[in-house]
């Protein structure tokens, strides 16, 4: 897969317009030097380490190598792996969302108890909506009315967290659907399942990697995130793109949300209650920095796929699971460091 930051350096452009905002895009020269080279892909630092997790475990441990454990990861990589898409796209505009984990149980709970009267289409279809405009309302409140993201997404997961609760009264809804349930089901070969919620990740991560790889406006979320006043000066409607990521980031916040009915068949409002910090997680892990305007969504992928065998990893090797926070949060901060040595530290 491209690196997306490559992309927008080299694309050719339709118009004068575009072109200077992937100049404004294009990485820094200090990284361009051959000493440096490797670091210009964001995604080098996440794969590595994901290669060390595997060597690591697999020598450790006997059975993390195995087909099923291997398929095991997949499949819970697939919520929050979908979550963290719609986060990379806030963040490459040098947003954040703390929100995205409570209007995916929001999503859940609406389709939940329109389902538990019959109609599962209709419950997938107000799931959907739901997610979208709650998602988009952060878009508006955003870019239009120029509030902080964190403080606008931090004050609508307060909101949504309660009102997902007051809407389903704290009660917890059965999933009975198979069409609600389906992304947790697909074809076995032996030991390995292969479910359609992991089939859908894959597809929606190649998706928005072309999105922002080959189309004019990828290249101006990057632009965005690398200087939203060179963007406009150079023509782009910021408000537009941003409103637009965050809008967008709700479809794939959705479509977590049908995932999560499969992946654990009820519809609870007290449910995923930090996935919103294991979806930054995954995003900065995979290498997109907070700072905005570098990265892309398949460091995002194996930012996910660490996380998840991470702890996988360690459960199986008998680690306490307050250890494996500890150990997640200490991958974090190292990102982050890395993030900041390399993304600001060389950028003068």
């Amino acid at each position: 897969m491209q690196d997306p930051e490559l992309t927008v350096a080299t694309a050719p452009q339709s118009d004068s317009t575009e072109g200077a905002v992937a100049a404004a895009a294009a990485p820094p020269a200090s990284l361009q030097r051959p000493t440096r080279s490797l670091f210009a892909y964001p995604i080098t630092g996440p794969l590595f380490a994901l290669i060390v997790i595997f060597v690591v475990f697999s020598l450790t441990t006997s059975t993390f190598m195995n087909a099923g454990n291997i398929s095991l990861i997949a499949q819970q990589s697939v919520v929050i792996g979908t979550l963290a898409l719609g986060q990379t796209l806030i963040i490459l505009v040098s947003g954040i969302d703390l929100a995205d984990g409570a209007i995916m149980v929001l999503g859940t709970v609406v389709a939940g108890s329109i389902a538990s009267h019959g109609n599962a289409v209709l419950a997938i279809a107000l799931g959907f909506v739901a997610c979208i405009v709650v998602a988009s309302i952060n878009g508006l409140v955003i870019a239009r009315f120029r509030l902080p993201p964190f403080i606008a997404t931090l004050g609508m997961f307060t909101i949504i967290a309660a009102a997902a609760r007051l809407y389903s009264q704290s009660r917890s809804f059965p999933v009975t659907s198979d069409l609600l349930s389906v992304l947790g089901s697909g074809p076995e070969f032996g030991t390995v399942a292969m479910t359609y919620g992991t089939m859908l990740w894959v597809a929606l991560t190649l998706v928005l990697a072309y999105a922002l790889n080959e189309t004019p406006w990828g290249v101006r979320v990057y632009a965005i995130g690398n200087s939203p006043i060179a963007a406009r000066l150079n023509g782009v409607n910021v408000t537009r793109v941003v409103f637009s990521v965050y809008a967008l980031a709700g479809v794939f916040y959705a479509f977590a949300a049908w995932q999560a009915l499969g992946r654990t068949p009820i519809a609870d409002p007290t449910g995923y209650q930090i996935a919103n910090l294991d979806s930054i997680t995954a995003v900065v892990i995979g290498g997109t920095s907070l700072f905005g305007g570098r990265g892309g969504v398949a460091g995002t992928f194996i930012g996910t796929l660490i996380v998840v065998a991470l702890k996988n990893g360690l459960t199986q090797a008998g680690i306490d699971s307050l250890y494996q926070q500890i150990a997640t949060g200490a991958l974090v901060m190292l990102a982050v460091g890395a993030d900041q040595y390399l993304g600001r530290g060389h950028r003068a």
